[in-house]
């Protein structure tokens, strides 16, 4: 039997779609309950447990109580051991829904045990903060494989998506000889200066994960020099393609920056802002406040149009930092109305890789997937495709 440690961060990405930035602490997790969000964690923890469905007869899963595995891995279907951890945990109570708070201790303790159990594969669902858990507790003792589920996942230690995270795992515990392993960074950045628009990320170390160039994220890249000056040529574009009483819904970046400045706009670097007619309608708004000015704005007849960019090194559109322009919101703007912006140095950094989407919603994945006009500069485009 091959041995699955499975940990699941129920809480990771929770912040995402009310325009938290992020879920780490108590008083954010409580925040964006009462904000109305929905924890998504175990769910797209499910997605990659299905793609396992294959190696149902010889695998054995170790995971945690409740939510933080063992719900996840039964549902699936496959054999499960649970690891009972020895603390004790607090229950929040947050606009009339209970749930027991788990800590980084209570991540760092399962995996731990799990390495002493002899798993042959750790699979988490989180985000960057998760990984540094797992970092903590199990250093380069045993390959370790990422589920992306939390706001802004830096780390190079996940899958694409879910389901490839999942399809990554059966390769791996299915045939290992066949399935290279490589060190991957472990990326997290200050949640606090992320809020006010300063990014301060880190390398905190390397975890050993298996290795597909399709099925694996890299680390983000950041900006080079010469990018600014290309960037205020896609933001010419854009600007010029403004029509009159459309909502434009800006995306995060520092590409999309240069659409704001262009305008003489407050902007929101790490967030979206709702501009029409060259006025800043709202500036960071949540995925409620998005999808009522869309709706309004069809109703009055224009409609709305979303304009983003795509992260670097990681070529991801959708579904990184960006959650806030959730699947509701997208199909309520139009699978059509959307601008996707990049430089081509960008472009480039990619090594032929298509460009990412991961909304959370597979059917409107496969609708935005396929080849699209990137708008690479003033009166450029580069066709690229989406996947």
């Amino acid at each position: 039997m091959k041995r699955l440690g499975f940990i699941v961060n129920p809480v990771a990405g929770v912040g995402g779609r009310v325009g938290l930035k992020g879920s780490d602490g108590e008083e954010i997790l409580r925040r964006a309950l009462e904000l109305g969000a929905r924890r998504e964690s175990p769910a797209r923890a499910g997605e990659a447990l299905r793609r396992l469905e294959r190696l149902r007869d010889e695998l054995l899963v170790l995971t945690c109580p409740g939510e933080m595995g063992a719900d996840e891995a039964r549902a699936a279907g496959l054999e499960v051991e649970v690891l009972e951890l020895s603390r004790r945990h607090d229950t929040l109570e947050v606009a009339g829904a209970r749930l027991e708070q788990t800590t980084a201790a209570d991540t760092e303790e399962a995996a731990r045990r799990m390495v002493e159990a002899g798993v042959d594969l750790l699979l988490f669902a989180g985000g960057d903060g998760t990984a540094r858990n797992v970092f903590n507790a199990v250093g380069d003792r045993v390959p370790v494989l990422g589920i992306p589920a939390g706001v802004k996942i830096h780390s190079a230690v996940y899958g694409n998506t879910p389901t490839d995270a999942g399809d990554l795992a059966a390769r791996f515990l299915g045939d290992p000889a066949h399935c290279r392993l490589r060190e991957a960074e472990v990326m997290d950045i200050d949640e606090e200066a992320f809020r006010h628009d300063r990014l301060s990320a880190r390398l905190y170390g390397y975890l050993r994960v298996p290795y597909e160039r399709q099925l694996l994220q890299s680390a983000k890249a950041g900006s080079q020099p010469g990018d600014e000056a290309l960037a205020v040529a896609i933001g010419n574009d854009v600007v010029h393609a403004m029509r009159p009483g459309v909502l434009y819904l800006i995306g995060a970046g520092t590409t999309t920056r240069a659409v704001m400045r262009l305008l003489g706009l407050p902007y929101t670097l790490l967030g979206i802002d709702a501009v029409r007619d060259r006025r800043l309608v709202a500036p960071d708004v949540a995925e409620t406040q998005a999808l009522e000015l869309v709706e309004a704005a069809n109703e009055e007849g224009p409609g709305a149009h979303i304009v983003v960019s795509a992260i670097g090194g990681q070529g991801h559109v959708f579904g990184r930092g960006n959650q806030q322009l959730s699947p509701r919101v997208i199909r309520a703007v139009g699978p059509g109305n959307l601008t996707v912006v990049a430089t081509q140095p960008k472009l480039l950094s990619l090594e032929g890789a298509p460009l990412r989407l991961d909304t959370g919603d597979a059917g409107l994945d496969r609708e935005l997937a396929g080849w699209a006009k990137v708008v690479t500069g003033h009166a450029q485009r580069t066709m690229y495709r989406l996947v």
